[in-house]
């Protein structure tokens, strides 16, 4: 029987400062807690997660919960960067059939909590997400950009923030996602051309493609065709020819 994750002592550690936390959270909570009490236990979660093979969706959903109220209670912004960084890297160590119900349990979490994060927390949130598609695309790129694995991740992104219709999942996050795909993409080097395997960018940009398409909000379908002409994609390159003033056909007046 697998254990609840709830009962393992480094969910308890991760959280600090029950006081802060919204009224919703029931995670267990301790009542301080410094760096090193949180690094330890993030350590030891990756000790956890990585000898795992039976980890259901519901131990993943409360595994996130205590991780979502870690990184909302995390204050000052290096220990953010690196609480976000740390999380992410998570991604990197999970048994492979663990990969895509742990990033499914991610997405979840964030789409139900992310009406309730105030503004002075969301920018951590914001770089969490960004570090959670980036280590996605990082995984893909690990695997040689391998078809079939690219197709469930990109299914996972189409279920999840880029759902085209799911008014469940909030215009936010889907701004936010939209808004660094590109610039995740090129950080891996899905945008150049290499030596050895090409990574397939029609399948990999394809949920924006269908966003921009298809989505029933008028800015979304907006801010995903703005994406899409991105300069840095292949085919969207600015020529010599659009930095040159062009010359006014006509008379042009009286010149001084």
């Amino acid at each position: 029987m697998a254990t609840d994750i709830q009962q393992t002592p480094f969910v308890k550690q991760l959280a600090a400062n029950g006081k802060n936390a919204p009224p919703t959270s029931k995670i267990c909570l301790t009542k301080s807690q410094d760096r090193p009490t949180r690094d330890k236990a993030v350590e030891s979660l990756r000790t956890y997660l990585s000898g795992r093979r039976d980890l259901p969706p519901l131990e993943l959903l409360k595994l996130w919960k205590g991780l979502f109220y870690c990184m909302w209670m995390s204050d000052r912004p290096l220990t953010q960067q690196a609480l976000a960084t740390s999380l992410a890297d998570l991604v990197s160590i999970l048994p492979s059939a663990n990969t895509i119900p742990f990033l499914r349990a991610y997405w979840q979490t964030m789409q139900r909590e992310w009406t309730n994060i105030d503004v002075l927390r969301m920018e951590k949130f914001l770089l969490l997400t960004r570090r959670y598609l980036g280590a996605t695309f990082k995984l893909l790129k690990k695997g040689n950009w391998e078809e079939e694995s690219i197709k469930k991740h990109v299914e996972l992104l189409q279920e999840g923030p880029c759902n085209v219709d799911d008014m469940r999942i909030p215009n936010g996050m889907r701004f936010h996602v939209i808004d660094i795909y590109v610039d995740e993409l090129e950080k891996v080097g899905a945008l150049e051309q290499e030596d050895g395997k090409d990574a397939p960018l029609d399948l990999l940009l394809s949920p924006l493609r269908i966003l921009a398409k298809d989505s029933p909000t008028k800015p979304v379908r907006r801010k995903a065709k703005e994406a899409l002409d991105d300069e840095r994609l292949p085919g969207n390159e600015k020529s010599e020819e659009d930095d040159t003033p062009k010359e006014e056909d006509g008379w042009g007046g009286i010149q001084d």
